[in-house]
């Protein structure tokens, strides 16, 4: 299957349109070229889009995929009425069918993060945030009773990224607190952790795996070796199974499939808003 060049074309950030639209080339096997054109919103700019979709049609010799989120028709319509790429119009395929189901017609604001001050949902976002960088890898133990999550496990077994989109995507105040040999010599958690055990959910990762990232960071180190990480991998998930906390290896898991769980497991109602 040859690859593609493939358009987003938004209105807005373009979030939404390269989201919705990776998760459907993600059925195909190929590797797309991706080329996002957000804030298109003047006719001037849809008419530059336009032409950059012919030019690139010409030069590949195979017409781009083109995801559109455009709300001004006038806009949209220049984009579309190239011939030069496959039109993929997310609005118009989801707006029009639920204008007729709920007998109203839509707002057709431009972009997901219009007025966002004035937004409390954002706002809880953004004290998520920094929430999280104040309490990433152990760094700061108060305020440990204000976290809906905190996250265990060893060091490089991807929780400052989980913690990170679990805030920025879910507003959740998430915590991450590193497994040492220290830990594992005494035999419990940290006694910061202690009374919010309840709160917790592991993270391992398969020890080659951690070995290879480790010895990015560190190459060569005690710290990298492969028998180190079987050690540390093998001592944090007893200490997890001993305290009764769930736990999921990160080694095959996506950012998304690991958060999910987590939302899950320890804080259901977040997936219902």
């Amino acid at each position: 299957m040859p690859n593609r060049t493939v358009f987003f074309v938004s209105d807005g950030t373009g979030i939404t349109a390269e989201t919705f639209g990776n998760s459907i080339l993600a059925q195909f096997p190929a590797k797309h070229r991706h080329v996002r054109r957000p804030f298109i919103d003047t006719e001037e700019k849809a008419a530059q889009v336009a032409a950059e979709i012919e030019a690139t049609a010409l030069r590949e010799g195979k017409r781009p995929i083109v995801f559109i989120t455009l709300v001004n028709e006038a806009v949209r319509r220049i984009v579309k009425e190239s011939p030069h790429g496959l039109m993929l119009d997310m609005f118009n395929t989801f707006v029009e069918p639920l204008e007729a189901e709920f007998g109203v017609k839509s707002n057709h604001r431009v972009g997901r993060f219009s007025d966002v001050a004035k937004s409390e949902e954002y706002n809880e976002r953004i004290e998520a945030i920094n929430f999280s960088l104040a309490h990433d890898d152990g760094q700061s133990a108060r305020n440990l009773e204000s976290a809906d999550v905190i996250l265990v496990g060893v060091s490089r077994s991807g929780k400052t990224p989980t913690s990170l989109y679990l805030a920025m995507q879910h507003g959740i105040k998430a915590a991450n607190y590193p497994l040492i040999p220290e830990d594992f010599e005494r035999g419990q958690l940290p006694s910061s952790l202690a009374p919010h055990k309840r709160k917790c959910f592991g993270l391992s990762i398969d020890p080659e795996r951690l070995s290879q990232i480790r010895n990015e960071r560190r190459p060569g180190s005690k710290y990298a070796a492969l028998e180190n990480c079987r050690w540390e991998v093998r001592q944090s998930e007893a200490m997890m199974r001993r305290e009764g906390i769930g736990w999921l290896s990160s080694t095959h898991k996506s950012i998304e499939e690991i958060a999910t769980t987590i939302l899950r497991d320890i804080r259901p109602d977040r997936l219902i808003y």
